[in-house]
């Protein structure tokens, strides 16, 4: 398939999320040119705010590939991702992002992330929600249990 083949299945599925009481949001992860993964947004109807149409899509192609290393392929979103997305999108490794709407756009409809780019560049201590250390030499444990583990899958 064409990038815009591929983008157009993106937008159709964010079109039937829509439909069928879900987000405007879809994603398509391709390798290729075949689609490997297809989903759309699920926040309402699955009760969770991690289900973007981008998060269920690495899912599913994590899945059908046996593998959380998604080198290779490509991701199409009738969106910019949102923060937490882009973050996953980078944790699965995926070549290149391919996006419709730009986070411009979202904003216009009522998906503003733009206090979430804000609270990133803010330091911990002025961030809106409180963030307060607990326990760090007890939890460095697991730091360190991790650095000496030899047989550890890195990612």
């Amino acid at each position: 398939m064409t990038k815009e083949e591929l983008m157009h299945r993106a937008i159709e599925l964010s079109k039937n999320s829509v439909k069928t009481g879900g987000g405007p949001f879809g994603a398509v992860i391709a390798k290729d040119g075949i689609i490997i993964a297809e989903a759309s947004n699920s926040v309402t109807i699955d009760l969770d705010p991690t289900a973007h149409a981008e998060v269920n899509c690495i899912r599913q192609a994590t899945r059908k590939l046996k593998t959380f290393n998604l080198e290779g392929c490509e991701i199409y979103t009738s969106c910019e991702p949102c923060p937490m997305c882009l973050g996953a999108i980078y944790w699965a490794h995926l070549d290149r992002i391919y996006y419709a709407n730009d986070r411009k756009d979202a904003a216009k409809i009522g998906f503003d992330d733009e206090f979430i780019y804000e609270e990133i560049d803010r330091q911990i201590e002025d961030r809106h929600k409180p963030m307060i250390a607990l326990m760090r030499d007890e939890a460095l444990g697991a730091f360190r249990m991790w650095e000496e583990n030899t047989e550890k899958t890195e990612y």
